[in-house]
């Protein structure tokens, strides 16, 4: 049954045994980009914030300005901007991470991470200030300081409410992912135009494709629909 497989796979135009796995090797590009974008740019975004909510016009307002730069310019414009103009800086290239730059795959990478935080970053403010004030009262009456209270009150009940923002948030991020071809990264959708330069199939190609990030964004939907199921369990009525 294997090799009647192979046999097909080899003799059809499009779905054979050495596209399936340039397909593969661009669903795994696809899935590390997007999985590191999204954990580092979290990372960043959590203390940003956090000082987002801050009263002092110091602190937040460069958070705000950075915010507003990204969520308010495309992402395709900030990846032409880091891959074609960081190397124009003078004094770039002879530096430490030029090296880093001249693979296609970090300055996309860097362009997706600010432009998630940026987004993360008004989603977690958005969430941590929606925080009924009895809870932070209650805080302090126990003695709480202020980051213990944000330690242990705050932030996980901000982190509920701002699930199903962000599960939308992972989704942008996966189907903006599609962008990184044209700075030369063989992701999915790279894998799909060498595909289609090279059979003349654009349809069966890009169909494929499509099918593949259907699957994977259904997946993020399923993933989130169960954490959002769990961490909201002391919400639902007893029995449900």
């Amino acid at each position: 049954m294997i090799e009647t497989l192979t046999t097909w796979l080899n003799q059809n135009k499009i779905f054979n045994v050495g596209t399936l796995e340039y397909y593969w090797d661009g669903l795994t590009v696809t899935v590390q980009m997007v999985f590191l974008s999204l954990l580092i740019g979290l990372v960043i975004a959590i203390p940003l914030g956090i000082l987002r909510t801050s009263k002092n016009p110091w602190i937040n307002k460069p958070i705000w300005l950075y915010t507003y730069m990204f969520r308010g310019t495309p992402l395709l414009i900030q990846l032409y901007l880091i891959y074609y103009g960081l190397p124009a800086v003078p004094g770039v290239k002879d530096s430490f991470i030029w090296p880093l730059l001249a693979n296609a795959f970090y300055p996309a990478m860097l362009a997706f991470i600010l432009n998630t935080a940026a987004y993360t970053t008004e989603i977690i403010r958005g969430a941590i200030q929606q925080t009924p004030q009895g809870e932070i009262e209650a805080a302090k009456a126990y003695g709480m300081s202020w980051w213990l209270s944000m330690r242990r009150i705050i932030l996980p009940n901000a982190f509920r409410r701002a699930l199903p923002a962000y599960s939308n948030e992972v989704i942008f991020m996966l189907h903006a992912s599609a962008i990184a071809s044209v700075v030369t990264i063989i992701d999915l959708t790279g894998a799909a135009r060498y595909i289609y330069s090279k059979y003349y199939a654009p349809f069966e190609a890009f169909t494929f494709v499509a099918l593949i990030y259907l699957c994977l964004t259904f997946t993020i939907i399923y993933i989130f629909k169960r954490l959002e199921h769990n961490l909201m369990a002391h919400l639902r009525p007893v029995g449900s």
